[in-house]
């Protein structure tokens, strides 16, 4: 499945009074969930805010899932809501926002991601332990990409 018919998905969820789709493409399955209090992300107007994970099914190939819903997983990503630019910080001589180990609150900032000169706050759904970040301070990333390696708490 491409990442259009991926966006076409959520445009199709986002304008529906569905809660949760789920869509099977041979062996890639995604499902989706609205969150009942989104977080707060400046400048993405229309964006849904969803968390996706990608996971190995038994044959080996790859999958995505959404996790923006609870479930009984306690290890998921914090994925990319959009396209764009990663930053750590708020500025370059401050603190990153998170580091590996800390443990987040639901609603707290973890990143900003910039697009088109917007700077996103980018805030998580749930507790949880910081155990991975996987991408780098200014690097571009995509949408539904993996940000952080966090463990529900």
């Amino acid at each position: 499945m491409d990442l259009e018919k991926i966006e076409g998905l959520v445009k199709i969820l986002e304008k529906s009074s569905l809660k949760t789709m789920s869509v099977r493409d041979g062996e890639f399955k995604i499902t989706m969930s609205k969150l009942d209090n989104p977080p707060v992300i400046s400048g993405a107007a229309g964006a849904l805010p969803m968390t996706v994970t990608t996971s190995v099914t038994e044959d080996g190939k790859a999958s995505q899932t959404d996790k923006g819903a609870v479930d009984d997983e306690t290890e998921v990503n914090i994925t990319s809501p959009i396209v764009g630019t990663f930053y750590s910080a708020a500025g370059p001589d401050i603190p990153a926002y998170v580091k590996v180990g800390d443990m987040v609150k639901a609603g707290e900032t973890v990143c900003i991601v910039e697009a088109m000169k917007m700077m996103n706050e980018i805030s998580v759904d749930y507790d949880c332990e910081i155990e991975a970040v996987l991408v780098s301070n200014e690097q571009k990333v995509e949408y539904g990409q993996p940000l952080f390696r966090v463990k529900k708490v």
